[in-house]
């Protein structure tokens, strides 16, 4: 193991025994339910791991806190998200109903869009999500932006080519 490998191992654990309890507190609170505050206050420490190596932290707490809250959002877009699709599929004719693994595919590729749209600047996410999911024209999403349509198409070519990555 590397000396900074186990500089941020040492780091980590000292964080989790000085601040675990009080975080899954915290995301308690936020939440109310002690099984998902659980959940999400073990992905902060697993994210620290996950970092290259260790930082000089000076707000513990503000700094756990801001990890934590990125997960809980995290959590609330994806909860949305299922929402929405299985209200979809309730308004299907039962024939037309996909099976439980189709559903699952599909959910687990929405994942992957929101992240990926999720990751793009504001205006290039919004102008995406005006094209393809209202349905607007370049025009109509210039006026909206309050840009002109060569940006929108810079825009969408960003988005294209973000989603173009995200299939690799």
């Amino acid at each position: 193991m590397a000396a900074t490998e186990s500089a941020l191992h040492q780091q980590v654990e000292t964080l989790y025994a000085d601040h675990h309890n009080w975080l899954r507190g915290w995301l308690l609170k936020r939440l109310g339910d002690s099984c998902t505050a659980a959940d999400l206050a073990h992905d902060t420490f697993v994210r620290l791991l996950s970092r290259q190596d260790a930082v000089a932290i000076q707000e513990p707490r503000a700094y756990l806190t801001c990890i934590a809250n990125g997960l809980v959002i995290n959590l609330r877009q994806r909860r949305a998200l299922e929402r929405a699709y299985l209200e979809v599929l309730a308004g299907l004719p039962e024939p037309l109903a996909p099976s439980a693994e189709q559903r699952q595919i599909a959910l687990d590729a929405l994942m992957r869009i929101d992240r990926l749209l999720d990751g793009l600047p504001p205006r290039v996410r919004e102008a995406f999500l005006l094209s393809q999911l209202d349905g607007l024209k370049y025009a109509e999403i210039a006026l909206q932006l309050n840009v002109d349509v060569r940006s929108v198409k810079r825009y969408m070519a960003k988005a294209f080519a973000a989603c173009l990555q995200g299939l690799d």
